[in-house]
C-alpha cells in the first residue's frame, strides 16, 4: 500500500484546490491510500524553533515522514506559491539535514479561476522541489485554468476532458512513484 499525501496550498474551507485534490485522490489506483496534510496550523518557520521544536512541527515533519509520495494542489499567489505551502516545505526542510521530503515523489497540480492557470506558483513549486530533492512528474505538467468553471457545486469536474487528463497525470505520478518504490 502507498501511502500519498496531498498537499493543498490553499488554506481556505472548501477551495479550489481541496477541490481538485478530492477529485485527484478518486483518480488514484487500488492500493493507494490518500491523506489531507494539514498545513493551516503550521506557525511561521524561525530556525529558533530548531532549538524549542513546537510539538506541531514535530507531528508534521513525523506525517510526511510516513508517506511514500506527495500531491501538491495550490492556486498562485502573487505569481507564487501561497505563503502556507512554503512555510509547510521550510518546516519539513529543517533543521539542515533533516528534510523530510527528501526522496519522495511528486506531482505538481496548479490552478486558477483565471486563464494563467497557476503556471507561477508550479514552476516556482518545482524550484523548490528540486532543492528539496523530491522527483516531481515532469510531463504531463498540470495547469487547471479557469477552475471554477469546471467544478460543478458538489465539487466534482464536471468536464471529462478534464478528468482524463487529470487521470493521465495521476498515472504518470504513479509510474513515477513506482520507480522509488523501496
Amino acid at each position: 500500500m502507498a501511502k500519498v499525501g496531498i498537499v493543498v496550498g490553499s488554506i481556505r474551507n472548501n477551495s479550489f484546490s481541496e477541490q481538485l485534490g478530492k477529485n485527484i485522490v478518486e483518480l488514484l489506483p487500488e492500493g493507494y491510500e490518500a491523506e489531507f496534510i494539514e498545513i493551516g496550523n503550521l506557525p511561521l518557520y524561525n530556525q529558533d524553533s530548531d532549538q524549542d521544536i513546537p510539538e506541531v512541527y514535530t507531528s508534521f515533519r513525523e506525517t510526511v515522514k510516513a508517506l511514500d509520495a506527495v500531491v501538491f494542489v495550490t492556486p498562485e499567489h502573487n505569481r507564487s506559491v501561497p505563503a502556507a505551502l512554503k512555510n509547510a516545505l521550510d518546516v519539513g526542510s529543517r533543521p539542515y539535514g533533516s528534510n523530510v521530503w527528501d526522496g519522495k515523489p511528486a506531482l505538481i497540480v496548479s490552478q486558477s479561476p483565471s486563464n494563467l492557470s497557476g503556471f507561477g506558483a508550479n514552476h516556482h513549486l518545482r524550484q523548490v522541489l528540486a532543492f528539496l530533492n523530491m522527483p516531481v512528474v515532469q510531463q504531463p505538467e498540470v495547469y487547471i485554468a479557469n477552475v471554477h468553471e469546471l467544478l460543478g457545486e458538489d465539487g466534482k469536474i464536471t468536464n471529462e476532458d478534464t478528468v482524463g487528463f487529470l487521470q493521465s497525470a495521476v498515472d504518470a505520478f504513479v509510474a513515477l512513484v513506482k520507480r522509488y518504490e523501496a
